[in-house]
C-alpha cells in the first residue's frame, strides 16, 4: 500500500472511533480489517498502531485544532474533516512530517472524503497551524 492508501485506512478507522466508546475500539478495529482487507501484516500493524495512538493523543490535537480555529470548535465541525485535521495535526506535532506534506495530503482526502468546502476549510485550519510551525 502507498502511503495515501495507508493514511486513508487511518482516516476510516478514526471516523469509526466518533461514534464508538473507548472500550469498544479493538473490537471495531478488528472488524474493519476483517472487512476492509486484506491487508499485509505490516500495513493492518502500522494502521492500527498510528490510529491507536492518535486517539492516545486526540485531547491534546483537539486542543490545538479548537485554539487555532475561530468560531469553529472541534465539537461543530463535520466530523470527516476534523478526523482528517486529526490525522494532520497528529503527522505534523507526532511525527515531524514536513508541515507541506501533511497539509498536502489532508486536502487530498478532504477533496476524496469531504464536502465541497472540505478542502479549503481543512487548507485554512492547516495554513495557521504551519505558522506556528
Amino acid at each position: 500500500m502507498t502511503r495515501h492508501e495507508i493514511r486513508e485506512e487511518i482516516m476510516k478507522g478514526l471516523f469509526q472511533a466518533n461514534f464508538y466508546e473507548k472500550g469498544e475500539m479493538d473490537e471495531q478495529f478488528s472488524n474493519y480489517f476483517e472487512d476492509a482487507g486484506p491487508f499485509s501484516e505490516e500495513d493492518t500493524a502500522y494502521i492500527d498502531d498510528k490510529t491507536k495512538d492518535i486517539l492516545d493523543h486526540i485531547d491534546e490535537i483537539d486542543s490545538e485544532i479548537d485554539r487555532i480555529s475561530e468560531g469553529w470548535k472541534t465539537s461543530r465541525m463535520a466530523k470527516v474533516d476534523l478526523t482528517i485535521l486529526r490525522i494532520a495535526v497528529y503527522e505534523i506535532r507526532y511525527e515531524g512530517l514536513p508541515t507541506g506534506v501533511a497539509i498536502n495530503e489532508a486536502v487530498e482526502l478532504a477533496k476524496d472524503f469531504g464536502s465541497d468546502t472540505s478542502a479549503s476549510f481543512v487548507n485554512g485550519i492547516l495554513a495557521k497551524i504551519a505558522k506556528e510551525a
